[in-house]
């Protein structure tokens, strides 16, 4: 995939971080007094951190807590007064951004829901025109990497260049531990199509129990990741939304003092020369996997021929049943773990499927 996206560097436009940039705060805006509490309490842990509060929520059905509204607004501006803390919250309307531009509200974000549709993506963009504040654009529900490239680019276009990405899973129907599955490859796929993209874990909204919250941010931290957005608030059990995966303030600070941050570069010489010299034995590998496959492919097509000429289904159910278990237990004598080699030999027949059907399709074209 290919993504370009014009914006400036992290440190140019939030100087003062350190690495994990944090944004904390209760998932929702409740009363002044929560938000004030809660604020207080991170900016005495945390004083170069950003203060993230909902002030309109979108449900998936009417009849539960939307958010507070506008008044929200208000007790935002209250925080920063008060803490001299930056705010931020989510945006999900042209309206909503008029709203926090002009209540003075620091940066934005476009939530899960939002940037799962275009068309709203592209009107929050409009109303960013001409505006020089940074957005953040968390990845769709769904496991789509056009639709969260497509939402970076909306607005990247419309002429904002503080910008940053929020990996916060995606839904799945086979979430394994957490809320939203966290799919870690897509998020690695958009920083390769993106170095210099900022990115921003969620582990709130991936675990979504306070229980996962340490292991999703070192996870986080050892992909290189550039900060956390976790969700805080004074006194989680009263929560008005989320409260099953919001954590208190001190809590987070024994997370992030726990937190392992290690380098991204490389400054032993020693060290470069021996990873070199692996990754070296790593491509002739890689290679060798490739020409395997290749030729595995090559077979498949014949097998594919052999069918179309005898009046055989591509599929073979039993086969392929017992493919899997044999690969499976072959994978385990090698070390291998069960669903690394389902997840490779369905990838395999997928393929092999697709090239059987081509050569079925070609009946009558030799």
């Amino acid at each position: 995939m290919k993504l370009q996206l014009d914006i400036k560097p992290l440190k140019e436009w939030l100087p003062d971080y350190d690495k994990p940039l944090l944004i904390a705060g209760p998932c929702s805006a409740e009363s002044e007094t929560q938000m004030l509490a809660t604020a207080n309490q991170i900016v005495s842990l945390f004083p170069k951190s950003i203060f993230r509060a909902g002030i309109w929520k979108p449900r998936t059905r009417p009849g539960t807590f939307e958010g507070i509204g506008d008044i929200g607004l208000q007790w935002m501006q209250k925080v920063k007064q008060q803490t001299g803390l930056l705010t931020a919250t989510e945006v999900a309307t042209a309206d909503h951004v008029d709203k926090c531009l002009k209540a003075g509200i620091d940066i934005l974000w476009i939530g899960a829901r939002t940037s799962v549709n275009p068309f709203s993506v592209q009107e929050i963009a409009d109303a960013l025109k001409g505006v020089d504040i940074p957005v953040f654009v968390k990845n769709p529900i769904y496991p789509d990497l056009q639709l969260w490239a497509g939402a970076l680019e909306r607005v990247n276009n419309a002429g904002i260049k503080k910008i940053a990405a929020v990996h916060r899973g995606f839904h799945s129907y086979d979430n394994g531990p957490f809320r939203n599955s966290p799919k870690w490859e897509l998020a690695i796929e958009l920083k390769t199509a993106c170095p210099e993209l900022p990115i921003i874990c969620d582990p709130s909204h991936i675990g979504g129990t306070p229980e996962l919250i340490p292991y999703l941010a070192q996870k986080a931290m050892d992909m290189d990741m550039d900060g956390l957005m976790i969700e805080t608030h004074v006194n989680p059990s009263v929560a008005l939304s989320d409260a099953k995966q919001q954590i208190t303030p001190f809590a987070l600070n024994e997370i992030i003092g726990n937190l392992q941050i290690r380098s991204a570069s490389i400054q032993n010489s020693e060290l470069q020369t021996k990873l070199d010299e692996l990754r070296s034995v790593i491509h002739k590998l890689d290679n060798d996997l490739l020409e395997v496959l290749a030729k595995r492919m090559a077979v498949s097509r014949q097998i594919g021929e052999h069918k179309r000429d005898n009046h055989i289904t591509i599929l073979q159910v039993t086969h392929w049943k017992n493919l899997i278990e044999n690969s499976i237990a072959n994978g385990n004598q090698l070390g291998l773990p069960k669903d690394f080699i389902k997840a490779i030999y369905q990838l395999i027949h997928d393929e092999s499927i697709r090239r059987q059907t081509d050569v079925m399709n070609s009946i009558g074209k030799k």
